[in-house]
């Protein structure tokens, strides 16, 4: 429904051979796989379809969260929210209360994309304005629900352009201080309309996460992105102000979609950390810890902790894999 330049997932409504919806029960067949592994969160993501108002959220969150209640769902986004309450007819609000009364219990940030005008217009014409997206996580964290804040880089903005960026998210942290983590990524250049005509540095990004370090001052946490620029520059992200590297991911479909083919393992993680002279810790969505892997005699054996390959758009990749549950070393 909103046709960005920049991404490979998106799929016409009545393209029936490139567009796709899981069933419920498939969804929950996930959940199950995520539990079984220890994993704790799931980040429920997709396209705007062209049917899906908040009725459609309310029950899936409600199936999972009485299937499996330990399960955090980080999910969703502004940009889903002001698509969902135009389908429904409600007001954003109504729809935050609404999905979050059913069991979202966090916002992820995407949609963010780039705020200010200029860029959002290049790349994301179609979308709400970043002012919208701001204004809509600003009434979630009011409503008590917290999100992650994205930026995505390397699209053709400017050196102003980012740093207005963070000033906006800045302005609307100070006033809720609802925005957990900020995260910048890369874009990615394969299968969409900007045919990687620009791309931002690995340079440039370390910069970035410094410069948020130190400009985001009232964000508690920076997030490096291997799953964009790699594992060695996620590594590196740790030298330069980031204090999280994100999940393993068991399975993701937006950002492979568009040539990111980074996968890693719990423990290549835990080594990156590791060897980085940091501690690795295993997080809650709320940055709890959970597990402090700090002696490495003690580290977890479970080899199953693997980020897969589903994207459609990938050589090997399904947008329905089986995740093969192997015995546990």
């Amino acid at each position: 429904m909103t046709a960005c330049k920049f991404c490979a997932f998106y799929a016409a409504p009545k393209d029936t051979k490139k567009g796709w919806s899981r069933d419920l029960d498939d969804i929950l067949r996930r959940c199950a796989e995520t539990v079984e592994l220890g994993g704790t969160q799931i980040m429920f993501q997709g396209g705007h379809h062209p049917d899906y108002g908040v009725e459609y959220y309310e029950e899936h969150f409600a199936a999972i969260k009485k299937a499996f209640p330990q399960l955090v769902i980080h999910s969703l986004g502004a940009s889903e929210i002001d698509h969902m309450a135009r389908i429904s007819g409600v007001s954003a609000e109504e729809a935050i209360r609404r999905i979050h009364a059913a069991g979202l219990d966090s916002f992820a940030g995407a949609g963010a994309e780039l705020l200010p005008a200029r860029p959002r217009k290049a790349i994301a014409p179609l979308k709400e304005s970043g002012e919208r997206w701001l204004e809509i996580m600003e009434t979630a964290h009011n409503l008590g629900v917290e999100s992650t804040v994205t930026m995505l880089m390397g699209t053709g903005e400017t050196n102003a352009e980012r740093i207005e960026h963070l000033r906006m998210i800045r302005e609307v942290q100070d006033r809720t201080g609802g925005f957990r983590a900020f995260i910048p990524y890369t874009y990615q250049p394969e299968n969409n309309h900007l045919k990687g005509r620009t791309q931002a540095t690995m340079f440039e990004y370390l910069r970035m996460i410094a410069i948020a370090r130190i400009y985001l001052d009232n964000v508690a946490h920076i997030q490096g992105s291997w799953l964009t620029t790699g594992k060695e520059i996620g590594q590196l992200s740790l030298h330069y102000g980031a204090d999280d590297l994100g999940s393993v991911m068991l399975e993701e479909n937006v950002v492979s979609s568009a040539g990111a083919k980074h996968r890693s393992n719990r423990q290549e993680l835990i080594d990156l950390i590791r060897t980085a002279g940091r501690v690795p810790a295993q997080r809650g969505t709320t940055y709890e810890h959970l597990v402090i892997h700090d002696d490495p005699a003690n580290d977890p054996v479970d080899d199953r902790v693997a980020s897969h390959i589903s994207s459609t758009a990938i050589d090997g990749g399904t947008a329905h894999p089986e995740l093969k549950l192997i015995p546990a070393s």
